[in-house]
């Protein structure tokens, strides 16, 4: 099996007190769940998603799934090169093949990550068997390791339960902004009866709720943990941000000397200081916001 030993990851992640006003007149303390500090290359979620699916490869080569500017895989190719690993990312949209790489695909391709990309109508249908093997085939890869999109699998969902489980008893809601569901999925396995998650989508279209109660059957075999979703704060959707977002975020960072991701974390944040403003929180609330992410180097 691939030994995951020479990556030191720090767990667990380290919980700090934010003194923010915006929080602290409502009654509500606010802390953050520092996962950005688990690894410099396998940061937050991303270490605690693919670290199982990882060792479940057992060295084999890894086929993944992603857009263009997709965290995971830069995470899945950053361990690939550290674990000596061969990867694949299959990218959404056939049409980005014949451009400059961006830079997190250039990420991903220095890494030594084959890129391969395909028509959005296929990617669509890259969980049907037929189409999977076709994409397979097309890469050489018939004996590989397939990690979904986001890595979100019930391998990934059950390691994220320890994130869940590192919280209980240190807030009375943790929230964190989602992609695909399964750390919140996770996440809510591992609390306690009494403390709730809360999920910020970063993606529009409200199908969230639906894909975390599948993850949830497929790891656990039912329901686990009170969660919820408020999706007010996906400003435009994936990989988008306004100069409203990107203010929030750099005077965030001045205030408390935190990096802020812009693509997930603001948002979350965002969220949650609005939903402090709006009462939401009952007075003497412990609020926990986990920092998944951290801010992507060029």
């Amino acid at each position: 099996m691939t030994s995951l030993d020479t990556l030191r990851p720090d767990l667990p992640s380290p919980v700090q007190h934010i003194d923010d006003e915006r929080f602290g007149r409502r009654g509500v303390r606010l802390v953050v769940k520092r996962d950005d500090l688990i690894h410099p290359e396998l940061v937050g979620n991303k270490w605690r998603k693919l670290a199982p699916n990882l060792r479940a490869a057992a060295g084999r080569p890894v086929v993944t799934f992603g857009g263009a500017y997709s965290n995971h895989l830069r995470a899945t190719a950053a361990a690939g090169r550290l674990l000596g690993v061969p990867t694949v990312g299959v990218v959404r949209g056939e049409e980005l093949a014949d451009r400059p790489l961006n830079p997190s695909l250039a990420r991903c391709a220095a890494d030594g990550m084959r890129l391969h990309f395909v028509a959005r109508s296929v990617y669509r249908r890259k969980t049907d068997p037929a189409t999977l093997a076709e994409i397979l085939r097309t890469v050489g890869a018939e004996g590989a390791y397939v990690v979904p999109e986001g890595g979100s699998n019930s391998l990934a969902v059950r390691g994220c339960q320890e994130l869940g489980e590192e919280l209980r008893g240190r807030a009375d809601v943790v929230a964190l902004a989602c992609g695909t569901g399964g750390t919140l999925a996770g996440l809510a396995a591992g609390l306690t009866p009494g403390q709730r998650a809360l999920g910020v989508p970063v993606l529009r279209g409200g199908f969230l709720e639906a894909e975390i109660r599948t993850l949830q059957q497929r790891a656990f075999g039912g329901p686990r943990g009170d969660w919820s979703l408020d999706d007010r704060f996906h400003f435009g959707g994936y990989a988008r941000t306004t100069p409203e977002l990107d203010a929030f975020a750099e005077a965030f960072e001045q205030r408390h000397g935190l990096p802020v991701e812009r693509l997930y974390v603001a948002k979350m944040l965002y969220g949650l200081v609005t939903l402090a403003e709006e009462g939401t929180f009952p007075w003497g609330t412990t609020l926990a916001a986990v920092i998944t992410g951290a801010p992507f180097a060029t």
